[in-house]
Order: C-alpha cells, then structure tokens, then sequence
C-alpha cells in the first residue's frame, strides 16, 4: 500500500441521520487504517441532492457509499470491517 494516499468518498443519502451514522462509519475504519498508515487521507463528502444521488443509486433514502466513484454499497448499513476492507482495496 501506498504510505501517503488520497482516498475520496462519497455518502449519498436524503437522510441526515444516515449519512451521519454512515460518516462515523467511515471514520471509524479510517483511524482503523490509520495505526498503519498515518499519511492516510480520507477526504468524505455527504451528498444531499437527490439528481446527484440518482447518478448513482436508486434509492435516495437509504445510504449509499463510493470510493473513488465506485459505489461499493446501497441501501443498507455495511460493517466497519467491510468499510475497511474497501478503503484498503482502493489504495491499491
């Protein structure tokens, strides 16, 4: 893995409260990651309007996640071990 990586993610959901336990989700798998690689950057956007949300996913209540504008989960909560999986897969 790269020691100094960039990683972009994206939570779209019309919910507040989705997005929020969906950011400390990730957050959480972030300092996880972060033992390891201190050089690590996890830059989150939360994404509110249903047009941009449409582009990618169906439903626009529920939360959906992307990294580096790839969803990799929709409609549903994933584990902090499945967030860190994923965020380990895009730094390469």
């Amino acid at each position: 893995m790269n020691p100094a990586a960039t990683i972009n993610v994206k939570i779209l959901s019309l919910g507040t409260p989705e997005r929020y336990a969906l950011r400390r989700l990730v957050m959480a798998a972030q300092n996880e990651l972060k033992a390891q690689l201190p050089d690590l950057d996890v830059r989150i956007a939360e994404v509110r309007d249903s047009s941009e949300i449409g582009k990618y996913a169906l439903v626009l209540v529920l939360p959906t996640l992307v990294i580096n504008e790839r969803v990799v989960c929709s409609g549903q909560f994933p584990t902090k071990g499945a967030v860190v999986a994923w965020l380990r897969k895009a730094l390469g």
